[in-house]
């Protein structure tokens, strides 16, 4: 399968199923011992040598609600994006096990399978994607998650650096923490996304979307009148600066109306696709 230019051929509801094809599929993970569950959205495409670019998402369940096909599908009639083969992974009933941070389980243990989730990744889905594709060489590949699916995309991004190119996350869990308030919790040392970076290298070809909303949440640890989800976003920006990142590795909005919702992240998603596959 190949990528190809295209042709405005629909309207309304009708765009989707002209540019965009869905097909779902469950696959057996040896390493989280379970079915999961991923739709991919495959551009219609023919007669290119060029390959497509790989786009992984966590949390498929929720790009459902936005109807994520008619935002792909609008994007390409109106030729704004290349084409990039979509991968929506539904998370598992024990999400808050299997995503967060491999370096480190949180102080209440969990994350504990982030390992396993990376390994099922790395090892299980992209090769899956290979197969069923036809695309043995994607031109490259790249994350995003919402929430903690966003931490999730960020650490496997992070922690694997030579397999992709783009992170994109939306209200990440960037407080994830190993130390609870209680037991003298540290901003500096105790953020486990933060401290990875820190003691981290520049990678110079990855790129970065951070996404926050002002009312993401009304927790204030700090009590400098800014909300911790915006604190723990230009933060991670600074950490990535201090290693060698521009403001041309990165990305960052903030909404002055964004939400912990879905809802958003919808109003966002499309200067994601714009900013990681825009057409020159």
């Amino acid at each position: 399968m190949h990528c190809s230019t295209f042709e405005i051929m629909g309207n309304g509801n009708a765009i989707a199923n002209e540019w965009v094809n869905t097909e779902s599929y469950t696959l057996h993970s040896e390493y989280l011992n379970r079915l999961v569950q991923f739709d991919v959205y495959l551009p219609i495409q023919v007669n290119s040598s060029e390959p497509c670019s790989l786009l992984l998402i966590n949390d498929c369940q929720a790009l459902e609600k936005i109807d994520f096909k008619h935002m792909l599908a609008k994007s390409y009639s109106v030729q704004q994006i290349d084409p990039i083969v979509c991968v929506g992974i539904h998370c598992g009933v024990n999400r808050k096990m299997e995503y967060g941070t491999a370096y480190s389980a949180d102080y209440l243990g969990r994350g504990a399978h982030a390992g396993l989730y990376t390994k099922f990744i790395l090892d299980e889905l992209i090769p899956f994607i290979r197969k069923k594709t036809a695309i043995h060489s994607f031109k490259d590949k790249s994350f995003a998650g919402f929430s903690l699916g966003g931490l999730s995309a960020l650490d496997i991004v992070w922690n694997h650096a030579s397999e992709f190119l783009k992170i994109g996350i939306f209200s990440a869990s960037l407080w994830w923490r190993r130390k609870s308030y209680e037991d003298g919790y540290d901003e500096e040392n105790d953020r486990l996304m933060h401290l990875q970076i820190r003691k981290g290298k520049f990678h110079p070809w990855l790129q970065f979307f951070i996404q926050c909303g002002a009312l993401d949440e009304k927790a204030d640890r700090n009590n400098n009148g800014i909300i911790d989800a915006i604190d723990d976003s230009l933060d991670l920006v600074v950490a990535l600066k201090a290693i060698g990142y521009t403001n041309d590795h990165i990305q960052y909005m903030e909404l002055a109306d964004g939400k912990h919702d879905m809802a958003t992240w919808a109003r966002v998603l499309p200067n994601f696709l714009q900013w990681g596959w825009g057409r020159k």
